[in-house]
């Protein structure tokens, strides 16, 4: 099979998603894929979890406490905890008053933990941690984050964070100068947390259980359920919508896991997705599946520049008039447009036509974009425009 090339236009250029060679005009085939790609179990899910602590040991480059006061907050509450007061007695007062705004720490930072509890996971498991500045930190490099309860959505405890951090960034400063590679204010935990509760995890109810296909496709549902019962028996798999189907599963916990290896190995052709053409207005990518076609039309499209160019122009005063010098802003304003031709564009049956007839319009991604909605508006684009 010949793959397909283009040349690029301009400094432009295309990224095409799933590029095929010069096919004749027919849906290809498409490959097939095990089960376990193109479904998820339900009930089997992660848990994100979520806690606040705080990281020592920095190298000056903690918070400031006089703009952030809930890090002293939190460290005279878990010193309290610890058995040491910080609190002292203010001058011609009986009160005991905090000393909270006297203290200025440099080595001690708020953070925020983050992880996600895999389905299954047991007590005494490790999981990974991210820790996030919360205040205004320079860097987290060096630190350890003492001990941080992980809950979840429920409020419950499932697992205790603690540990020396990676930080992959690095950086330095002086004299008003600062140089810094990736991010300082964010670092990862190997292991960091230890599972100190089991999410309960059922994913068969009276005998059944259920799939979700990760797009929904009636085609690719009705192919999942052929190959199920195929491979164990016709009832087996019932589809129930476009993306849920029931299986009839085994009652015996120790065959459940057999049925779901064996399951999971099942090699399914998914149908062919729609067409769709995404555009990424941020970046200017533009990216086509196999399936994006398109019809005889006509573009013509022009660059408009507005070039506009400010210079002081600076007023002095004739000698002895008691006058000052004013300085004004001039400005001058150029306004161009390039030539936009009418070009015929032929229709494409596949991708490697669709490319070379966009390329034949010479145009940058930028302007790529507006042709392309342009096209799907006039109905000669047959494709599906997602812009992110």
């Amino acid at each position: 099979m010949r793959l397909a090339s283009f040349r690029p236009f301009g400094h432009a250029c295309l990224v095409f998603a799933l590029a095929c060679g010069a096919l004749p005009p027919v849906t290809p085939a498409a490959h097939a894929e095990r089960l376990k790609d193109l479904v998820a179990i339900q009930g089997v899910r992660d848990n994100p979890l979520i806690g606040y602590g705080l990281v020592v040991g920095l190298d000056g480059t903690g918070d400031q406490t006089t703009q952030t006061p809930f890090t002293t907050q939190t460290l005279a509450n878990m010193l309290a905890n610890l058995g040491i007061s910080i609190n002292n007695q203010s001058a011609g007062s009986s009160n005991s008053t905090s000393a909270l705004t006297s203290i200025q720490l440099k080595n001690v930072a708020a953070v925020m933990v983050t992880a996600v509890l895999p389905p299954f996971a047991r007590p005494g498991e490790a999981i990974d941690v991210t820790v996030s500045s919360l205040g205004n930190a320079k860097s987290l490099r060096g630190g350890t984050l003492l001990l941080t309860p992980m809950k979840g959505a429920d409020g419950a405890v499932y697992a205790l964070a603690q540990g020396n951090m990676a930080v992959g960034g690095a950086g330095a400063s002086a004299n008003g100068s600062r140089v810094q590679v990736n991010q300082l204010a964010a670092g990862r935990i190997a292991a960091g947390a230890i599972v100190e509760r089991a999410v309960q995890t059922s994913i068969t109810q009276d005998g059944t259980m259920q799939l979700e296909l990760n797009d929904m496709d009636y085609d690719t549902n009705q192919r999942i359920v052929s190959a199920v019962n195929n491979a164990f028996g016709q009832g087996t798999a019932t589809p129930l919508d476009g993306r849920t189907i029931q299986l009839r599963a085994p009652t015996d916990p120790s065959q459940q896991v057999s049925f779901m290896a064996q399951l999971e190995d099942l090699d399914v052709k998914p149908a062919a997705g729609a067409a769709k053409v995404v555009l990424n207005a941020r970046t200017g990518s533009i990216v086509m599946n196999q399936m994006v076609t398109l019809e005889n039309c006509a573009v013509a499209h022009g660059n408009l520049s507005v070039v506009v160019n400010t210079q002081p122009v600076v007023s002095q005063p004739g000698a002895f008039s008691n006058g000052r010098t004013v300085v004004a802003q001039q400005s001058q304003i150029q306004l161009k447009q390039d030539d936009g031709a009418l070009k015929y564009v032929r229709a494409g049956a596949n991708l490697a036509d669709v490319v070379k007839a966009l390329n034949a319009l010479g145009a940058t991604p930028a302007d790529l974009m507006s042709i392309l909605q342009a096209m799907k508006a006039a109905g000669a684009l047959r494709a599906e425009l997602e812009i992110i």
